[in-house]
């Protein structure tokens, strides 16, 4: 075992769990043991959250010009532990080191946001009437919690952490058990950037302590990366114990290639969007939907596809249950009549012979209702399908539950503003795979890609990590009564 076991982090200490059951955290690059994370239970959850609470009087009073220096010193640690950062986040993921340091990059890109806070939370303020003064203002909500997803270890609990805290609220973060370590180093991190004890505390777990911090009555609200499946589940339980809750969800993302795209731009766009963190992320093309002659851009899409080497330029995905999943949707398709054009299955890797690997799979003559049309993969894959005209290919893209992201690949203005006009996607690219919006702009989908008000980023952030206090003030007797008074 590479790291020490992992352990709770609570009120500024890392501290064993109540419980001694544990899971193994291995690295899907060669199969490797690199520590055991404890299965905490509620009981561990209601100290972090005794903690947090503790901890939320001092931190809220403290004015935000103060609470944000923390934070201007984070971004600093953050790039000053850059390599070490992406080092940890690509052994317990898997993406390629390359890929880890982008994330790292992000990271350090969204905390830079956090540092903007003071002055796009002023509020407002407004003499109403001769003498009387109304004001608004933003204050923070109290206990928070954040559950993330193994994807992006560091990316995604920095899409909370900086914004929720530097408002003011005091944080409780759960990781996934699959990738536990980034987050114990963020949590030191934050301790050396001058973060108070209690304000950033983690635990670790699986399905028993996310339904707890569904069910806790301190806890003011709950975000959630993950799958559709339980994002709605995730929603239903914390809202119905009175709680804001902002649950994303998975995708199934459609890029729509017209005749007139760029062929060797939009083969390579294509093909890095698919395959990309080895497909493990809620923005990657999933389906491509060809729309009249653009066969020519599919045989250079093959060209790039084979250009990406397992092991080397592709990371593993997570498991070996993922791996398996992955390769029964390529075989099922194969199966229902669709033409293998790139074959990731049945790959090793030399040297890390038990690590989890896919490699680039390009499948054309994919049809609508096939299983690997509909639901999302979350791998190395995409699949073709072909329609003779925009529109067919909308109504593809719109009638799939979820809507992360869409875009359209052509030169034709009048083209990308009908599909900007028609996509049921909350993010759309054009000539861009994957259309994530930079800060300050705000990342959130629609439809079974997302539950709850507002983004998880950027200034929608806001509105979700706070509440408003208005107040009314007259100070003039000259004012005189009337219906104000």
């Amino acid at each position: 075992m590479k790291y020490g076991k992992v352990k709770n982090y609570i009120n500024g200490k890392f501290t064993d769990a109540l419980t001694s059951a544990s899971l193994d955290v291995v690295s899907p690059i060669d199969g490797n043991l690199l520590s055991q994370v404890p299965l905490s239970g509620a009981d561990d959850l209601d100290l972090a959250v005794k903690a947090a609470k503790a901890a939320f009087k001092e931190w809220s009073q403290t004015p935000i010009k103060v609470r944000v220096q923390v934070f201007f010193k984070y971004k600093y640690l953050l790039e000053q532990n850059l390599e070490e950062l992406a080092r940890l986040v690509q052994e317990e993921n898997g993406k390629t080191y390359t890929e880890a340091v982008a994330e790292i990059e992000k990271a350090i890109e969204l905390t830079e946001f956090a540092c903007s806070l003071p002055q796009l939370i002023t509020g407002e303020l407004l003499e109403v009437s001769k003498g009387i003064e109304c004001r608004i203002e933003y204050v923070p909500l109290g206990v928070v919690a954040s559950i993330v997803p193994f994807n992006f270890p560091s990316m995604v609990p920095n899409w909370t952490i900086p914004n929720a805290l530097t408002l003011g609220n005091c944080m409780v973060i759960k990781p996934s058990e699959k990738v536990p370590l980034s987050v114990g180093r963020i949590a030191e991190l934050l301790k050396e950037a001058g973060l108070p004890d209690g304000v950033f505390n983690v635990v670790h777990g699986d399905s028993t302590i996310v339904e707890a911090i569904c069910d806790h009555p301190d806890i003011e609200a709950v975000s959630f990366v993950g799958s559709t499946k339980v994002a709605k589940i995730v929603y239903r339980r914390a809202t119905y114990n009175y709680k804001r809750c902002l649950a994303l969800g998975g995708a199934k993302n459609h890029l729509l290639v017209l005749p007139d795209a760029i062929p060797g731009m939009t083969a390579q766009n294509v093909t890095a969007s698919m395959s990309g963190c080895a497909g493990q992320r809620c923005m990657a093309a999933s389906a491509m939907v060809a729309v009249g002659k653009v066969d020519h851009i599919i045989d250079q899409i093959v060209v790039e596809a084979n250009k990406v080497i397992p092991g080397d330029n592709l990371g593993a995905v997570i498991s070996k249950e993922s791996k398996d999943r992955i390769e029964k949707y390529i075989t099922d398709a194969e199966t229902q009549g669709a033409k293998i054009l790139v074959d990731g299955r049945n790959i090793k890797v030399t040297g890390k012979e038990n690590g989890f690997y896919i490699g680039p799979t390009v499948i054309d003559y994919v049809t609508p209702e096939m299983n690997i049309a509909k639901e999302e993969v979350f791998g190395p894959v995409i699949s073709i399908m072909r329609t003779n005209t925009l529109d067919e290919a909308l109504a593809i893209e719109n009638a799939n539950p979820y809507g992360n992201a869409a875009s359209v690949f052509t030169q034709n203005g009048g083209a990308a503003r009908h599909v900007i006009n028609n996509a049921s996607a909350g993010m759309i690219g054009i000539n861009v795979g994957v259309p994530v919006p930079r800060e300050p702009f705000s990342f959130g989908g629609w439809n079974e890609s997302k539950f709850g008000v507002g983004d998880i980023t950027g200034k929608s952030s806001i509105e979700f990590w706070t509440k408003l206090k208005k107040s009314t003030t007259k100070w003039n007797p000259d004012a005189g009564v009337n219906w104000m008074s």
